[in-house]
């Protein structure tokens, strides 16, 4: 298999360390001399900047900020609760997060006994910021998020959906491919978000979740919606219906994805084409492929989408129990200051001993993108 065509280090604060942050990634967009990224333990995302060098490459990523999004909207359950941020997206003023929307099933712990291991495996829980869709306007003059910022005269504002009772699962209740899945936890095939991302496109701001799982019969879910902000209150979103056309009158559309029985694990814009990170739906190591949704922004109805429309573009390596890549984000040509056209950078969850660097860095992959 193919190696990366180099690897870099994300550096990361001693709390972040200590909070393991680092070794929990799960998202990460590129946004100019910055990086986003997002750890699935914490209800915040973090932007570091490009370190260079003398001749001007980039040598790794630092200067860590962490932005909590309690301070940002209304979390559901403040900002003590994780949010299992599993997608991040950057388009025109605005960052969007989103969590994974799932339930999680208790763990096992090396030290219990085998009546304690079952009763904790039979536990499910419940945290309601993993049930949020987020959208921060980006400060121009100091490149974070708000909870209000005024570009060009208009202000725009910090706003959340599912923390009143409007979440995008329970738009799907009534779903009959998913809402069979939705009591289901993460990782036994339910419904698990891993992956967003946003297109402009004739004025509409076009948002796709993807879905780690439910994998369906080896077809993989991607959700498509239109956020707009809440006309009765700046801070809300809402999802608006669709126009003209196929599924006119509804609020999202379900494409099915043939992945090779594989889920989403992130979603990236290149063009009007969709770079889709697959792997396992499960907790288990398998193949990982990028592979490419072609024309996918510029559909206009629910599509089931076949292998000939979803060439894959690169085959990542994995680890067995560990390095398993989570999030994906597009590097412009010449981003890094060398001679290189587009490349693909990889944060890792579960990362390998390798990966860990002396100064506490995190090494992620990158790779160079063939031409669509």
């Amino acid at each position: 298999m193919d190696a990366p065509v180099r690897r870099i280090p994300l550096r990361f604060s001693a709390d972040s360390r200590a909070g393991e942050t680092h070794t929990n990634l799960s998202a990460v967009r590129t946004d100019g001399e910055h990086v986003w990224v997002a750890g699935d333990e914490t209800a915040t995302v973090e932007r570091l900047t490009a370190q260079r060098s003398t001749d001007g490459e980039v040598t790794g990523y630092a200067e860590q900020v962490s932005v909590h999004l309690a301070d940002l909207v209304d979390m559901p359950a403040g900002g003590g609760e994780e949010a299992d941020i599993e997608g991040l997206a950057r388009n025109g003023p605005w960052l969007w997060a989103i969590g994974s929307h799932s339930l999680k099933r208790k763990k096992i712990r090396p030290e219990d006994s085998d009546a304690k291991a079952r009763k904790r495996l039979g536990k499910v829980v419940r945290e309601d910021n993993r049930y949020v869709l987020v959208r921060l306007p980006v400060d121009p003059a100091t490149g974070l998020p708000a909870r209000r910022v005024e570009v060009d005269g208009e202000e725009l504002t910090a706003a959340v959906l599912g923390a009143h009772d409007d979440a995008l699962t329970d738009l799907l209740d009534d779903d009959d491919l998913i809402a069979p899945f939705l009591g289901i936890p993460s990782k036994d095939n339910g419904v698990d978000v891993e992956g967003v991302a946003v297109h402009h496109r004739d004025d509409e701001v076009r948002l796709y979740v993807g879905f780690r799982g439910p994998v369906l019969r080896g077809w993989a879910v991607v959700v498509e919606v239109r956020p707009e902000t809440h006309p009765k209150d700046p801070h809300r979103l809402q999802l608006t219906r669709f126009g003209d056309g196929p599924g006119e009158g509804e609020r999202y559309r379900l494409h099915l994805l043939d992945l090779g029985g594989l889920g989403v694990r992130d979603l990236c814009p290149h063009g009007e084409d969709l770079l889709v990170l697959a792997g396992p739906s499960m907790s288990l190591s398998g193949p990982v492929r990028v592979h490419r949704w072609v024309g996918a922004c510029a559909a206009d109805g629910a599509e089931v989408v076949r292998p000939a429309e979803l060439p894959v573009v690169l085959d990542l390596p994995h680890g067995r129990g560990e390095d398993h890549a989570e999030g994906i984000a597009v590097l412009p040509p010449g981003a890094h200051g060398t001679d290189h056209g587009e490349q693909l950078l990889v944060v890792l969850d579960s990362p390998a001993a390798a990966r860990h660097t002396d100064d506490g860095g995190m090494l992620a992959d990158v790779w160079d993108l063939p031409p669509a």
